[in-house]
């Protein structure tokens, strides 16, 4: 009895240590990135959406971890630890930032984009291609979307929106009539909206549409504003069989923070079939 409850306690143990959070830090020229690292396996990176940090993807991030993947979760410049240059930046720029995160931890990785972060994740694939193994892009817009949820975007981040404004936004844009959007109330950090706005005029789309060369994951939420049904396969018909289309129902925009453990299976899922 006393081996077996030793054993028991030493998985317990190898458990909580495969899970534990590290926070670390890497340099790139003048910006300094913060990440939060934990588990052990196969790297997978995630990247939040319009400014907002990768707080909210704890439970993503655990999920994932038990899943057998080591997941790091940088935050962008102007958020918690990590700043550097906020203006004349593009795409680019936040690609390096990412890219030394992966680099730090000594492997490549799969890139999981939320939102926003989905253009990012692409161009680091397409401008590192030795750092990508896959993209993932979580709740990705489609090509097009109505001009209302950008405006929407704008408004949440605007301190002086009264904070009935502020939730009928999140409302419309990210969270079905079933979830409970006031955690999103607080968590935006407008400067960092403004640089990353301002970086995507700065940018190519063509430098980083296509995402390199790797397979892509392109999850949505079966609720999701930015991406109707009739948008489903946009992906998938312009890049073939390189993309597998996944559909997460009862969701919307803020796809990982509405059903994160379904989108951290999701995500391991289709990771467990990449070879190396």
């Amino acid at each position: 009895m006393a081996l077996a409850i030793g054993a028991i306690a030493m998985l317990n143990m190898g458990t909580v240590g495969a899970e534990a959070v590290a926070v670390k830090s890497v340099k790139n020229g003048d910006a300094t990135i913060s990440y939060h690292a934990q588990g052990k396996g196969p790297l997978v990176l995630l990247i939040a959406s319009t400014g907002r940090g990768t707080e909210e993807f704890g439970e993503l991030a655990e999920r994932l971890a038990q899943r057998g993947y080591r997941v790091l979760r940088p935050e962008p410049r102007g958020i918690g630890e990590s700043h550097g240059p906020m203006e004349g930046v593009s795409f680019h720029d936040f690609a390096k930032d990412f890219a030394a995160v992966i680099k730090n931890e000594g492997d490549n990785a799969i890139l999981a984009g939320h939102a926003y972060g989905n253009w990012i994740a692409r161009t680091i694939a397409s401008d590192h291609p030795e750092l990508a193994r896959g993209v993932v892009l979580v709740a990705a817009g489609a090509k097009s979307w109505p001009k209302e949820l950008s405006e929407a975007i704008t408004m949440i981040n605007d301190p002086s929106s009264t904070r009935e404004q502020r939730l009928a936004g999140l409302k419309l844009a990210f969270f079905t009539e079933e979830s409970d959007p006031q955690p999103w109330l607080e968590g935006w950090h407008q400067a960092v909206t403004k640089s990353q706005r301002a970086a995507r005029k700065l940018t190519n789309r063509d430098d980083w549409w296509a995402g390199g060369t790797v397979p892509m994951l392109d999850l949505q939420g079966g609720a999701d504003p930015f991406r109707p049904a009739e948008s489903r396969n946009e992906l998938k018909q312009e890049f073939g069989d390189r993309v597998t289309v996944k559909v997460i129902e009862n969701a919307s925009h803020a796809l990982p923070a509405e059903k994160p453990v379904e989108t951290a299976n999701a995500i391991a899922d289709w990771a467990d079939t990449l070879k190396d």
